[in-house]
């Protein structure tokens, strides 16, 4: 509106994908020969967005080719195959740029001006920011990435996660790599990375969601797949859980008494403490999770790592 002509408004609405119609503050403002700039502040509401509070910023400038993207300060640029984005473009995904190109379309036939403009996207403070995300994983450098299909915030849910595990692994498919590796935690994925020397972009945040990352595998493989974890998850996973969430799946202690000979430990409360009974619990429940594990991936090569607290190897099977 500034850019051609009009008052910088201290509100703007837009309509989101889904027909919602929000307002934002204009908290920042410029203009200049050729260009206008403007920010709103993100309010990610109750989901707990390293980007809540950020300053995102939107600078832009008449050119002659329609509607480009650039990355300003804070905002990544794609450098690895398999994101819906190509290589070396800024990473504003498609539906954020989309809603750019039809507000850029709407307003130039509103002001009678060509819909030629550069679009820079830029977040204070994003480079920071992102080292806390994904993007160094997934090939995005120098910042963070604009994304959304709705253009609303939820809060933090398994979709969200499962979504940011299928992207980890169309980044690893698209880079060739013939072995990527799914854990259950941090100390976990410490043990198998070093274990098997794997690079950071092979390292699937897995979490509780095993399900979500074995049955997307199962339709884009890769050779190899280890998966590692802690030995109440991973007991979980031998019993044929594929949601690790405590509130959603137990470890069966009668059955992991019968899975161990061990009749005793039935009315065990963890399966830490079994495990400190039974040593040989490690190597039992790593073989019975690697064969849940192959039978969901075939034709995938496949290891299993278990840990206890202290990020011991307590129990290996597989290649």
């Amino acid at each position: 509106m500034r850019l051609w002509g009009g008052t910088m408004p201290g509100r703007v609405g837009l309509v989101l994908p889904k027909g919602e119609k929000p307002e934002f503050e204009v908290v920042d403002r410029g203009a200049g020969d050729g260009w206008a700039a403007a920010g709103i502040v993100k309010d990610a509401g109750d989901d707990p967005d390293v980007t809540h509070g950020a300053m995102i910023c939107a600078r832009v400038a008449t050119s002659g080719g329609g509607v480009e993207f650039q990355a300003g300060e804070g905002v990544g640029v794609v450098t690895k195959p398999g994101l819906p984005i190509a290589v070396g473009e800024p990473a504003i995904n498609p539906v954020p740029r989309a809603m750019m190109d039809e507000v850029v379309a709407e307003l130039a036939a509103a002001y009678g001006m060509a819909p030629d403009v550069t679009i820079e996207i830029s977040v204070p403070g994003g480079a920071e920011i992102a080292r806390k995300t994904w993007n160094p994983r997934l090939g995005i450098e120098g910042g963070l990435s604009i994304l959304g299909t709705t253009g609303v915030v939820r809060p933090f849910s398994c979709a969200a996660w499962i979504a940011s595990i299928h992207r980890g692994i169309d980044v690893a498919v698209a880079d060739g790599l013939g072995h990527v590796a799914g854990c259950t935690g941090a100390t976990s994925e410490r043990v198998v990375q070093d274990m098997f020397g794997l690079p950071d972009h092979a390292m699937l945040d897995m979490g509780d969601f095993y399900g979500g990352l074995v049955k997307y595998l199962a339709k884009h493989p890769v050779p190899r797949l280890t998966i590692g974890g802690g030995i109440g998850k991973m007991t979980k996973l031998a019993q044929g859980a594929v949601d690790l969430h405590s509130a959603r799946s137990q470890v069966d202690f009668e059955a992991l008494a019968e899975m161990l000979g061990v009749p005793d430990v039935a009315g065990a409360n963890t399966a830490l403490e079994v495990l400190e009974r039974v040593p040989e619990m490690g190597r039992v429940v790593a073989e019975a999770a690697l064969r849940r594990v192959a039978a969901m991936v075939p034709g995938v090569q496949c290891d299993v790592v278990v840990i206890d607290r202290s990020g011991r190897v307590v129990g290996q099977a597989g290649g």
